[in-house]
């Protein structure tokens, strides 16, 4: 049977039995204490060799040795928390939340640590369950300065405005002249262009441009105030990378234990390099987490492919992007960014309003529903909840809905034609790790195999296989508990963290996954499963030389 590759092909070996011995965890061993968990399964083996499980799917109050998940979650949900949600992290955690994301935009250290020290309470109340911690940077934003008295300012549609970059207008803006605090304004923009403030609230059209101040129209009549937003949609800028608050939100996040960072506002590949400089920079653990790009402007689209070179994976911020290009073309944006990621194996997130409406209401609307399983089809790996945990009405709501929603667009997937899409779609020749993945998912298509279990010591392995989207539940072996948190960012990858003193050969790591696996009824004996892994055990390595399907007794 071939794999998939043209050259370096790992070896195949097909049909070899593994009798599964060792205990088995009995079912008071099973942990239910959370009713409701739907794809951060996480499957943790001590050093007494007992197992266990924190697992339900659409199903309430079932013990997890009882629940039968035929249709587990396999996209990621984030969620970012905020005043409202921070008292109800475990509720988050329960309804279904696999990454938890700290806004460093708003909030002072001291707020985030306590945001991670109550995650950190609420995962040792519940054994074996695992959530990964997102830094997303304030970014090298623009902003406006301060109003006279603070107070905001109603400009009127058709008046002139003067934009300053004279600080000694930083705090005394008006309603014909305010400050901007982009020193490089005036020879950005030109006549004709247009700048957007807070959000796209107000449109400005600019009418000339001087050494320290630009003159516009007002397209529209708006209410604005201090330290907006400033977009400047067609413009190049030339911001720096990360601010001086982003490195020190960065060296804080790494000696909080952060596993990846929203790096926001990321334009070309030089930026990424820069923030992983700083991290590794900041601490030992640094060099281990993951940058994912934030795409939010015509500069990070037109440079992406360079971009996806060196990124760990991207955020589709339909947000700002939305602003700096026609909203017409964000969906079509969108699709095409999934698309690459998914190519390359990079996990992606789509972002941004996807339930805004529950911000206040308890349900979503139906275009809103549309929007998340649109996202769910075009491959996103994950789907983000913002203001919706963050500061809104329905937090819980809201991730039980998006749980139910990503659940009902993966039932409408045709995964092997996705599979065939991606294989064609990929350069060749392949390498070993893509070959090998590629192949894995092929067998659970062709040999009716039920389990995919990967030995993936760095997450790469398992990346891969996520990118051919199997149809199968895919259990991912790790020691390394920062690599058990990543892999939830990747489609269908269910971690399973074992102990350094498991790691003893291949035979004992199959064994594992396969109690595991029938005791949250994944599979039975005698179904069939793939294996993927190294002919040796060493550290991060993922050469994935060995590749077989073996029945399980």
């Amino acid at each position: 049977m071939s794999t998939c590759g043209d050259k370096n092909e790992p070896k195949i070996e097909l049909s070899a039995n593994i009798h599964i011995s060792g205990k088995m965890a009995k079912a008071g061993q099973i942990s239910s204490s959370t009713p409701r968990v739907s794809r951060n399964v996480s499957i943790r083996v001590n050093e007494e060799d007992l197992v266990s499980v924190q697992a339900s799917s659409l199903f309430h109050g079932l013990p997890a040795s009882v629940v039968n998940l035929e249709k587990p979650r396999r996209t990621g949900i984030i969620c970012t928390i905020g005043p409202k949600s921070l008292p109800r992290i475990g509720e988050l955690l329960a309804a279904g939340m696999n990454v938890m994301r700290l806004n460093f935009s708003h909030g002072t250290h001291e707020y985030h640590e306590s945001c991670i020290r109550k995650l950190r309470e609420e995962l040792r109340k519940r054994p074996g369950m695992l959530c990964a911690i997102a830094l997303d940077t304030k970014g090298p934003e623009i902003r406006t300065g301060l109003f006279v008295d603070s107070k905001d300012v109603q400009i009127e549609k058709g008046s002139k405005v003067t934009i300053t970059t004279d600080e000694q207008f930083r705090d005394k803006g008006t309603a014909s002249k305010f400050f901007i605090d982009y020193k490089s304004l005036c020879t950005t923009v030109k006549p004709g262009m247009f700048i957007f403030i807070s959000d796209g609230t107000l449109r400005l059209k600019v009418l000339e441009c001087g050494s320290t101040e630009v003159v516009c129209e007002a397209v529209n009549s708006a209410v604005i105030g201090d330290q907006k937003g400033v977009n400047l949609p067609g413009a190049k800028v030339d911001l720096p990378a990360v601010s001086e608050k982003d490195i020190d939100d960065l060296r804080f996040g790494v000696q909080q234990g952060i596993d990846v960072v929203f790096a926001s506002f990321i334009r070309e590949a030089a930026q990424v390099l820069e923030i992983r400089k700083i991290l590794t920079a900041a601490g030992p653990e640094g060099k281990d987490v993951k940058i994912f790009s934030k795409i939010e402007n015509q500069q990070g689209l037109d440079n992406f492919e360079e971009i996806l070179k060196v990124t760990d994976g991207v955020m589709v911020a339909r947000g700002d992007l939305g602003i700096e290009i026609p909203p017409a073309k964000v969906f079509v944006a969108q699709k095409k960014l999934i698309r690459l990621c998914n190519i390359y194996a990079k996990p992606v997130i789509c972002a941004t309003q996807m339930l805004e409406s529950m911000v206040n209401n308890p349900r979503p609307s139906r275009a809103e529903v549309s929007d998340v399983g649109n996202a769910v089809v075009d491959g996103a790996d994950c789907v983000m909840l913002s203001d919706e945990t963050a500061k809104g009405d329905y937090p819980i709501e809201s991730v039980e809905h998006m749980d139910h929603i990503c659940v009902e667009a993966e039932g409408f997937l045709a995964y092997e034609k996705i599979w065939s899409d991606m294989r064609a779609s990929t350069s060749r020749p392949m390498d070993n790790v893509d070959s090998v993945a590629c192949a894995a998912v092929m067998l659970s298509f062709d040999e009716e195999v039920k389990l995919i279990v990967i030995v993936s010591e760095s997450g790469n392995l398992a990346r891969h296989v996520s990118k051919y989207h199997p149809n199968v539940p895919v259990v991912a072996l790790t020691r390394r508990p920062r690599v058990a948190r990543q892999q939830l960012l990747s489609r269908g990858i269910l971690s399973l963290l074992v102990d350094s003193s498991e790691f003893s050969s291949v035979s004992n790591l199959l064994s594992i996954a396969c109690h595991a696996a029938i005791e949250v009824n994944f599979c039975k004996p005698g179904d069939k499963a793939v294996a993927i892994h190294d002919n040796e055990l060493h550290e991060y390595s993922e050469e994935a030389s060995v590749m077989h399907v073996f029945t399980i007794e």
